[in-house]
């Protein structure tokens, strides 16, 4: 599963990590969230009472004081202290979401990583960081510092191509290279070999 590969990501810098641990304090979130879902509650409902509960209760959201510290990338921290960077708090939110039924899923977006919901009158696009969700101008305008200037407009991809459900590997391989370039940029040798060699493995 998704939510214990990434949790296990955390293994190098925290050997004597209890991962069933962590699994078993998401799994009771998960089941304090479902106490407060009706049963016949349409997805819609589901969704605005997920990020009510993720967002508002547990007050999970962006680490913009330090949002280059490796600790952003280790799930158990993000869960205790509940401050991460966008792919972090994804893969919990992801996790709580399809737990409800939501048909949820990841977005490998351009500079930020995003989350999906697949409703029955089409899709929500999420921000992980705030729960907010984003019109299709507010994806293009992030998108347009990632596409080339000297495009045409015609050769461009469509926004949706972005959008496209990012499978778990692509994911947890996102995760790793997130903190290879802060291991890298710190210059700190070793624990960049330990994250390479994941990324090797995936």
């Amino acid at each position: 599963a998704l939510l214990e590969a990434a949790a296990c990501i955390a293994h190098d810098e925290h050997p004597d990590l209890d991962v069933q641990q962590f699994l078993d304090e998401v799994d009771a979130l998960q089941e304090r969230l479902a106490r407060r879902v009706p049963a016949d509650a349409a997805p819609l409902h589901r969704l605005n009472l997920l990020n009510r509960f993720f967002f508002g209760d547990l007050g999970f959201s962006g680490n913009l004081n330090d949002y280059y510290a490796p600790c952003n990338s280790y799930l158990h921290l993000v869960l205790r202290t509940r401050r991460g960077i966008p792919i972090s708090l994804a893969v919990l939110w992801l996790e709580l979401a399809q737990g409800l039924g939501l048909r949820a899923y990841g977005v490998s977006f351009p500079g930020h990583f995003l989350v999906k919901v697949l409703l029955p009158r089409g899709q929500v696009v999420l921000d992980p960081m705030t729960g907010h969700s984003l019109s299709r101008e507010a994806l293009a305008e992030r998108l347009q510092p990632f596409r080339s200037p000297q495009a045409a407009l015609e050769d461009e991809a469509p926004l949706g191509l972005y959008l496209q459900a990012a499978p778990a590997r692509d994911i947890l391989a996102r995760m790793l290279r997130n903190l290879k370039e802060i291991h890298r940029s710190r210059q700190d040798w070793r624990r960049l070999l330990a994250v390479l060699n994941r990324l090797i493995v995936l």
